[in-house]
């Protein structure tokens, strides 16, 4: 059990290599915490909804989404907002239009899975 810390090395175990393979693959803690930040960006029907349809659909317009969606402008506007500032979405000018896509390429490899027919 070489890698249980040593604040938990006292418990009782039922099979110690299953410990340590767990341990293992929990991994870092950071990196798990940036995982379950992905995943609540995700929790969200809204941004979901956005993040499939860009996933989808390619570079789109603000109020393209929102026609696409059902959500309102303004709605559209603050998710991406949010999308943005994590890194997941990035928003490319085009005159006065500015259209979004997906950029994260973990979130991109997640929505892949989702389907309409998995929903």
């Amino acid at each position: 059990m070489h890698l249980v810390p040593a604040e938990r090395a006292g418990h009782r175990t039922i099979d110690g290599h299953r410990v340590c393979d767990a341990i293992a693959a929990i991994g870092d803690p950071g990196h798990v915490r940036a995982w379950a930040d992905r995943f609540s960006l995700l929790a969200d029907p809204g941004r979901l909804a956005l993040l499939l349809a860009l996933q989808r659909a390619g570079p789109i317009a603000v109020s393209d989404l929102a026609v696409a969606t059902g959500m309102k402008d303004t709605a559209v506007s603050q998710a991406l907002r949010l999308l943005r500032a994590a890194g997941v979405v990035e928003g490319e000018k085009d005159g006065r239009v500015v259209r979004y896509r997906v950029v994260d390429d973990d979130t991109a490899a997640l929505l892949k899975h989702c389907t309409a027919e998995d929903l």
